[in-house]
């Protein structure tokens, strides 16, 4: 079994390579990755002398690129984590969003039709479907929660499902996609909140919380997202969508009271800045489904899952530091 992890230097892509190398070591593994801001080869550097594993730098929406690596690998499986995924750069950008995430993933999915596989998996967001109110903690997303964007990032995501539900019904690729709530643990780049408020509050600087902080978020550890898709792309049904959440709903200012409390500083650190354009309320995923048909749950639960990733933040403070000095990119 060869699979192709596009986007894999990045933050959710990398741990999918580790556990899936670990859990299939007789599997190939090729990361086709463009290294943008977000991704970071140095994350890769434990499997890069694995036999099995293979890392191409190339950009999603290089046809020719693309079309080559499955001439070499003719791989039997992708799985699509490349994407631009920051909220914020994608207000202050919308144009890159579109390309990557829209004509990447077309560009990947025109290679599958020409050179066949047995599944093409598309990695989304539960940000497509827009957002729940406060007051109402009885609602949560289902797989049949209509679309309804927010942001350019979510639209972008949510095209990209559209588009590949239309070639799985137009030329029969055979597809599934999943849409996860936020992901934490591991190599996150500390633009994200919690990776950002572990460095800040390490280096006694500010911690930036939007509006009051009471917006609300399903945290899922990176490691029980990384099961669902192994178990998505052997044992999920072509065509359909699986949403994959953490049943671990926080508000934003209580994470980030919690990090303070596990590193022993002061909350006095918080900063409460001016709200984000279209900020969502509220995030929430019944995972019934994936449950029910794949016999998922997530085994992580935030207050192990935040220890873990605090720890490992400390631990590995070489690695988020390169990327806040800017060698990293170098």
């Amino acid at each position: 079994m060869t699979i192709i992890v596009t986007g894999g230097a990045g933050f959710i892509g990398s741990n999918f390579i580790f556990y899936m190398l670990k859990k299939h070591p007789e599997y190939r593994i090729v990361c086709l990755d463009k290294l943008t801001y977000a991704g970071n080869i140095h994350t890769l550097k434990p499997v890069m002398d694995n036999e099995n594993f293979r890392f191409v730098k190339a950009d999603i929406c290089d046809r020719e690129a693309v079309y080559n690596l499955f001439e070499e690998e003719k791989p039997d499986m992708i799985v699509n984590f490349a994407a631009e995924s920051h909220v914020d750069r994608s207000i202050e950008n919308p144009g890159v969003f579109l390309e990557t995430n829209i004509i990447g993933t077309a560009v990947l999915m025109d290679a599958c039709r020409k050179y066949g596989i047995k599944r093409f998996h598309q990695v989304s967001t539960d940000e497509v479907y827009g957002d729940l109110p406060l007051d109402r903690p009885d609602l949560l997303f289902t797989e049949d929660t209509p679309i309804q964007t927010s942001s350019p990032y979510s639209s972008s995501k949510a095209a990209a499902d559209l588009l590949v539900g239309a070639y799985h019904r137009t030329f029969g690729l055979p597809v599934t996609i999943s849409r996860c709530s936020n992901n934490y643990g591991p190599y996150q780049f500390p633009e994200k909140l919690i990776p950002l408020m572990i460095a800040n509050a390490t280096h006694n600087k500010p911690l930036p919380v939007y509006g009051e902080g009471l917006n609300v978020r399903d945290w899922l550890y990176v490691d029980d997202h990384c099961k669902a898709i192994d178990l998505i792309i052997h044992k999920g049904k072509v065509g359909e969508v699986y949403n994959i959440g953490g049943h671990n709903e926080m508000k934003n200012i209580d994470i980030v009271k919690l990090i303070c409390k596990e590193l022993g500083k002061s909350e006095d650190l918080i900063t409460f800045v001016a709200d984000r354009k279209g900020h969502d309320l509220r995030y929430a995923i019944d995972p019934t489904k994936i449950h029910t048909e794949l016999g998922w749950l997530p085994e992580t639960m935030f207050a192990d899952g935040i220890k873990l990733t605090i720890e490992w933040y400390k631990n590995n403070s070489h690695w988020w530091e390169n990327i806040l000095s800017g060698e990293y990119q170098k």
